[in-house]
């Protein structure tokens, strides 16, 4: 062989292994992204006619997929979808996934490492793979409870089962129909997306997770927590003047409280305002953002709805400290986050972990793996969590919280109202109406949080317009 073929050869072997070298980086190290990049046609085609598994609630499928006759094969199917849309998202074909159907999709495709060997069967044999089912925490009644409640108002409730942190229910509203966005109709699913992100209802956010709003006076169970914590007790003695000039402002802060000093039971009873200002002022910042922070603020829950953070002020001055310590200045949080600040008391302290899904079957339902209780934190001495339940009782039973009483079952409450931003009431602006509570029979926890009740404000409250739905979620359980 002459000098100038050796040297062709030469480079053509390179090039050869350069390609099989490039192949097999490509197949062991970037296989996953390159079957996630969303310009990758050929494997949505491919997923896209896949027969993905059911998402359950109870024994009830309200998501799967029907055999068709088209070129993607299945249909994704949602019964009561906007019931159920918050918390299964959507999959489309153009739009890719949100909620369990995209955080689950490799599993209920049927493609996730965990079916690995099922799918080499299903290679050899040449069945079509199957995806993995899914079974929620989710109880139908509180759902329909939930949503019924809420009605055509924007807002949010969230359910907890606060000793195992099951969420019971989850809804926002207005909601939308996943139906129009998994069509085949690939026009009407762009227009229909069209349509939804234009919908000043924003029907596509999700205010239970995805959102965070100023808490009102639901947040003064964090102070409370916090004062019982610094060795308060429900009978100490408050400072709770008719009015209260914030340090280094012009703004007054005025209540009428029952009297000059009265006991935490009663500011928290009242709802006071000036005593939960004064008494968030003695602890300090810190303390209260250290409570805020056992309770979940700060940190990101529930990640299969990419849950966002609620917050509490990093540095606020000694005047924004008491607007914060009544719910207002820069405290911001999910209605997620309360329901586990009430699941959290309710539970003698121990927050446990938020989650939606509690096992998964394969095609043949066998379980192939299940979620056990997860405790995330101690946030208060058990001894004092029952005190503030006693708190929260009262409230309910003698306080703003009368709407969520349910005869034979101890209940327990937090109203809250508040302001778009900081401000005074009466201002013109529509407030959010809140409500938190818990009940021991069932075991649950629930935020109810409105954001438009359709009424001036000087009319809304958290009692008023939030407590019935948190009641009606309660007796929807029992």
């Amino acid at each position: 062989m002459n000098g100038p073929i050796r040297r062709v050869s030469l480079v053509v072997m390179i090039m050869f292994l350069a390609l099989v070298v490039n192949l097999s980086y490509a197949y062991v190290f970037r296989t996953e992204s390159l079957n996630a990049d969303p310009a990758n046609r050929r494997v949505r085609d491919a997923q896209f006619g896949v027969d993905r598994g059911d998402i359950l609630v109870g024994n009830t499928p309200v998501v799967t997929s029907v055999p068709v006759e088209t070129r993607f094969s299945f249909q994704r199917t949602y019964s009561s979808g906007e019931l159920y849309a918050p918390v299964t998202g959507f999959y489309s074909f153009l739009f890719g996934g949100t909620g369990l159907e995209q955080y689950y999709s490799a599993r209920l495709a049927g493609t996730d490492d965990t079916q690995f060997l099922q799918n080499l069967v299903n290679t050899a044999t040449g069945r079509r793979p199957q995806g993995d089912s899914l079974q929620t925490t989710l109880d139908a009644a509180a759902q329909r409870a939930a949503a019924q409640g809420l009605g055509n108002r924007p807002g949010a409730v969230v359910a907890l089962d606060y000793t195992t942190g099951q969420v019971k229910a989850l809804v926002s509203t207005p909601s939308f129909d996943p139906n129009q966005l998994s069509s085949h109709d690939l026009n009407a699913t762009q227009a229909a997306w069209q349509r939804l992100n234009a919908d000043p209802a924003r029907p596509m956010a999700n205010r239970a997770v995805r959102e965070i709003y100023p808490p009102g006076s639901t947040f003064k169970l964090v102070v409370a927590a916090a004062a019982l914590e610094s060795g308060m007790a429900p009978d100490t003695l408050v400072d709770s003047p008719s009015t209260l000039r914030l340090p280094g402002s012009t703004f007054e802060m005025t209540g009428s409280c029952g009297g000059e000093q009265i006991t935490l039971k009663q500011a928290l009873r009242v709802s006071c305002n000036t005593a939960f200002a004064n008494v968030g002022s003695r602890l300090g910042d810190d303390a209260l953002r250290r409570q805020a922070q056992r309770f979940g603020f700060g940190s990101t829950q529930l990640p299969e709805l990419s849950g966002v953070a609620s917050r509490f002020p990093a540095d606020p001055d000694p005047a924004q400290t008491m607007l914060s310590s009544i719910g207002g200045f820069d405290v911001a949080a999910s209605p997620l986050q309360m329901a586990m600040v009430a699941a959290a008391i309710a539970n003698d302290g121990v927050l446990m972990e938020p989650h939606l899904v509690s096992q998964m079957r394969g095609p043949d339902l066998n379980v192939t793996s299940t979620r056990s209780p997860h405790q995330l934190a101690l946030t208060m001495a058990p001894a004092n969590a029952r005190a503030l339940q006693d708190m929260m009782v009262d409230v309910v039973e003698n306080g703003t919280g009368r709407r969520a009483q349910i005869s034979g079952v101890r209940v327990g409450g937090k109203t809250g109202t508040a302001l778009t931003s900081s401000g005074n009431e009466g201002s013109g602006r529509v407030p959010y109406a809140w409500f938190v509570a818990f009940a021991d029979d069932p075991q649950v926890a629930v935020a109810v949080f409105v954001q438009d009740a359709g009424v001036d404000g000087t009319e809304i409250s958290g009692g008023r317009f939030a407590a019935p739905i948190a009641q009606a979620v309660i007796e929807s359980m029992r």
